[in-house]
């Protein structure tokens, strides 16, 4: 019986593996960190996560939710800033954790959750918008002002290859993941571009060379940063570390009924521990995802060594095949994550939630509108408000907490 487990541990942690890889990367890429440090975040954060988190199915990483919080803080003060920002919140999710915030943080409102899960994904589309044109812009705190200029210096200098490449890896992958999205499609997609790269010699821009796995300086402990830049920035990927942890962690409880439901403290300093590892390896935030854990429960997993293997395969692919990780086009992983972001839109509960009521439609609009402008906290505070302000009102008829099948997904 103890056999049978691991085979089928193996198989799902292979299995996660295939499907992350593609996107520890792209998330790398997209917050700005490069490729490496998505890369570090997936073996380093996933590792820890996996044997000090709550719940025995959970796969951890890089997210596109917290690339949204991470760009323009990069864009700002450095890399150093955003691996503070990650060992700070590493520190309040461990806080949250010691003063039992796990079985409350969970619990907004679906609209809320609704409007800046649509707002991410819009704001994860925008920031392909660059590489997906082979275009070079300054980088800026405005994601809309980059995406402008560049499609702007894109009309001006057309590169159709690029943009060919990004919209063929993208539609494909928004096609396919709906008929058989148990396999990695998105590596195959990698895959094909890269060869047709290499072989075929588009011109595509590279990933380019990595550094070692875990040789990264410990300086940016002593980063000359103001703690007033960063701790916006911390609480935000603090919110996102929690919520989108224990939303994960409560959609694995109901895909696998016959088994302990998870411990939401003890995932809150799961997760708390893997973001004070992971600066130090070179690693961005990181937080449970959605689609990997879904993946690992429907591949077979039975333990948490299901997402420890799921690491460690990792750890093995990069030392084998670094040098092929270099060769990918930066436009397939854009057109990756840009069907990652559309595959986190459900328009028929969009609808569903907008229909509610018109405080629910309220609070989805505006949360999705400051999202999209300006930021998650902003967000998250604007929906707030508008929820308790103005429920009990005639604007409100069935406002509710969040369900159990809402999710911010990858």
């Amino acid at each position: 019986m103890h056999l049978r487990s691991l085979n089928r541990d193996l198989l799902a942690g292979l299995t996660v593996a295939l499907v992350a890889l593609p996107l520890a990367i792209g998330f790398g890429v997209a917050s700005g960190a490069g490729a490496a440090s998505g890369i570090a975040t997936a073996i380093v954060a996933g590792l820890v996560a996996a044997i000090f988190g709550g719940s025995r199915f959970q796969v951890s990483g890089p997210t596109g939710a917290m690339t949204v919080v991470l760009i323009p803080l990069a864009a700002a003060h450095g890399i150093s800033a955003v691996l503070l920002v990650g060992f700070a919140s590493g520190l309040l999710l461990i806080l949250a954790s010691v003063l039992r915030l796990g079985s409350h943080i969970h619990r907004l409102p679906t609209a809320l959750i609704e409007g800046f899960t649509a707002g991410i994904a819009v704001v994860i589309a925008l920031q392909q918008v660059p590489s997906g044109l082979g275009v070079h812009t300054n980088s800026g705190e405005s994601i809309l002002v980059t995406a402008v200029n560049s499609v702007h210096a894109w009309v001006s200098a057309p590169q159709w290859a690029p943009m060919l490449t990004t919209v063929s890896v993208a539609a494909g992958l928004i096609w396919a993941g709906h008929r058989w999205h148990k396999f990695p499609l998105s590596l195959l997609a990698v895959v094909l571009v890269t060869a047709a790269n290499t072989i075929g010699h588009l011109g595509l821009h590279t990933v380019g060379s990595l550094p070692p796995f875990g040789t990264v300086s410990v300086g940016w402990l002593g980063a000359v940063v103001h703690w007033q830049d960063l701790l916006l920035p911390a609480i935000s990927v603090t919110l996102l570390g929690a919520l989108e942890s224990l939303l994960s962690a409560k959609i694995a409880d109901r895909m696998r009924p016959d088994v302990d439901p998870h411990d939401s403290n003890r995932e809150l300093f799961g997760q708390g521990l893997a973001n004070l590892a992971a600066p130090f390896f070179g690693g961005i935030p990181a937080t449970a995802a959605l689609a990997r854990t879904a993946v690992n429960v429907r591949a077979g997993a039975q333990t948490r060594w299901a997402a420890t293997i799921h690491a460690v395969i990792l750890a093995v692919f990069v030392l084998a095949l670094s040098p092929l990780v270099q060769l990918i086009p930066l436009t397939a992983l854009a057109g990756v994550l840009i069907a990652t972001a559309s595959h986190m839109v459900k328009p028929s509960e969009l609808k569903h939630t907008f229909g509610q009521s018109r405080l629910d439609a309220l609070v989805l609009v505006a949360t999705l509108v400051v999202t999209v402008f300006f930021n998650l906290t902003a967000a998250v505070a604007v929906g707030l408000v508008l929820f308790v302000g103005l429920r009990g009102t005639r604007l409100s008829k069935a406002s509710s907490p969040i369900d159990e099948e809402e999710t911010l997904g990858d």
